[in-house]
């Protein structure tokens, strides 16, 4: 049976098509992977020019062939589209929407999403937060967390799973719950077996400076996150926590933890890019479906000119087809 991987193409007036066809040019070719890119066809010739990528129009799931073109839209988006154009960041959601629906009915085996942008989506009128919430939203669920990943050049992993995802600071705290620190906890610990790794020990990062200083910096570490740290460990998750943020990275990134869970945005996001700007990946745990993205957005500065780097699209594509492979979801 073979594993097909849905792409969603993102904004177009973005680096998603040329990152996209490159990361596909660059992995090897397997007799049971296929890969179905939904977006506009004629913006994916255009950029196919540089790359020289066969494409082929999708018909159904038996065709043969590698690369496949999807586009749900009844007529070609127009070829001189400015960044962050209304009709591209509606195109991107539309796009979204399929390759989520696809997976949903089992068609695909798992979704890797293109940046899109969320102001020019939000300028369109629609209430978007981000992919990972329109597509929690889609499937129905509001159990499912953030995860970040990637290594350095020399194969070092930094792993982070967000407690809280795209929340303003001054909200931070308020968003902070007991019910969401375990849930990260727990699903960062489940994805550990799924990348195969021999050992889960999460570390869990406090809220405020130095985890609290046992409530003297804010009580939310020895009120919140110390509870639901103390609750995973009794339901037999190996969490520690809550740690000082400033030392937790150094300690995960010598190997001493698996995951590590982060209270915000920032406090996680900022190692990691340090750490993987070029190959990190964003992986949604918790959805009925295997869904990951590339760790970085539309970069509209260098649409256009053939010099976006396709790693952080072609690790995300291999961490799918990874997870697909070994715990299939679904499949043509």
């Amino acid at each position: 049976m073979s594993a097909w991987i849905g792409i969603s193409l993102g904004d177009v007036t973005g680096v998603g098509p040329e990152v996209t066809l490159k990361a596909l040019a660059q992995l090897p070719e397997q007799a049971d992977v296929r890969y179905l890119i939904i977006g506009d066809t004629a913006c994916l010739d255009r950029a196919n020019q540089a790359v020289g990528l066969p494409l082929q129009p999708f018909t159904d799931y038996d065709a043969p062939g590698r690369v496949f073109v999807l586009s749900p839209d009844p007529a070609p988006l127009p070829a001189d589209l400015q960044p962050g154009s209304p009709a591209a960041a509606e195109a991107a959601l539309r796009w979204l929407n399929e390759g989520a629906r696809r997976c949903l009915r089992q068609e695909l085996s798992a979704l890797v999403t293109a940046p899109v942008n969320k102001e020019a989506i939000i300028r369109t009128g629609h209430p978007f937060v981000g992919q990972t919430e329109f597509l929690s939203q889609l499937a129905g669920t509001d159990r499912t967390v953030m995860m970040l990943l990637g290594h350095d050049d020399r194969d070092r992993w930094l792993r982070v799973v967000l407690a809280t995802t795209h929340v303003p600071i001054r909200l931070v705290a308020d968003q902070i719950t007991s019910d969401k620190v375990l849930l990260a906890i727990r699903l960062a610990s489940v994805s550990c077996s799924r990348l195969g790794l021999s050992r889960a020990r999460v570390g869990v990062c406090g809220l405020n400076p130095h985890a609290g200083e046992g409530g003297e910096l804010g009580t939310e570490d020895r009120d919140i996150i110390a509870p639901a740290v103390a609750e995973a460990r009794r339901k037999g998750f190996d969490a520690v926590g809550p740690l000082s943020a400033d030392t937790l990275f150094h300690h995960a990134f010598r190997g001493d933890y698996d995951v590590v869970v982060a209270m915000y945005h920032d406090q996680g996001l900022v190692p990691l890019k340090m750490v993987a700007f070029d190959t990190g990946v964003n992986w949604t745990l918790g959805l009925p479906f295997i869904r990951t993205s590339p760790d970085h957005g539309t970069a509209y500065d260098l649409a256009g000119k053939n010099s976006a780097n396709p790693s952080s699209m072609v690790a995300a594509i291999s961490l799918a087809l990874t997870l697909a492979k070994n715990y299939p979801v679904a499949g043509a």
